[in-house]
């Protein structure tokens, strides 16, 4: 990866966490059941803290988003998403940052959303199609051709999606608002919920022959990652 391309992620990152304020501490996990029993409860919120006299530069620092991702899969994509779980510093911080990997033709990251954060995005190789779908009631596609160099918002909720339309691999880098986004794709989340969801809502819901979204429940649903 170049430097320049390098100093660009970096600019991106820092714009990314001007606004990051407004989310974090928010709930960093999809739900809080109350409990009473403090020995069958786990730490929401973030990570313990280690303490500062130990930290060292390894807790702030990452190696490796220079390799490119295994994107043999059937989206032909890969996700590389780094959180505090990966690299520790960020706790706390409110922030994240992801590459993603494209093959030529066709490679997807497919409509997805984040429940905990926005995102911005910045395509450093290759050619990518990217965009938003707002909310109900109007449900607005905000769509653009991106190519190295440009860059997009996706604000926080809202399902977004990138697909390489070239026929060379695509590279991006991404930054969210969150130290633990999330991320819910949707075709995943409606027909490879774990366990299945009643066909009578899907086939009514998308308009759908019931045996095509039994079928559809019975594929095998990946992440790009």
């Amino acid at each position: 990866m170049k430097v320049a391309n390098l100093l660009v992620a970096f600019a991106l990152l820092a714009l990314a966490s001007s606004f990051v304020t407004a989310y974090d501490p928010s709930p960093l996990q999809d739900f809080c059941v109350g409990i009473n029993d403090a020995d069958a409860a786990v730490l929401v919120n973030g990570k313990l803290c280690k303490n500062p006299s130990f930290a060292t530069i390894d807790d702030f620092t990452y190696s490796g988003f220079d390799i490119r991702g295994n994107t043999s899969n059937q989206l032909r994509a890969h996700v590389n998403l780094i959180t505090a779980d990966l690299m520790p510093g960020l706790n706390t911080l409110g922030i994240s940052l992801a590459r993603i990997d494209f093959e030529p033709n066709g490679g997807l990251n497919p409509p997805h959303y984040h429940p905990r954060g926005s995102e911005v995005l910045l395509v450093l190789e290759g050619t990518l199609y990217a965009g938003f779908v707002t909310s109900n009631p109007d449900h607005r596609l905000f769509a653009k051709i991106l190519k190295a160099g440009d860059f997009i918002a996706f604000p926080f909720g809202l399902v977004h999606f990138q697909l390489n339309v070239e026929k060379t691999p695509a590279v991006a880098i991404a930054a969210l608002t969150s130290q633990n986004p999330g991320v819910n794709t949707v075709a995943n989340a409606i027909f490879g919920a774990n366990r299945p969801i009643n066909p009578e809502v899907l086939t009514t819901a998308f308009h759908l022959d019931k045996n095509v979204v039994k079928d559809l429940q019975t594929q095998n649903w990946v992440n790009p990652s």
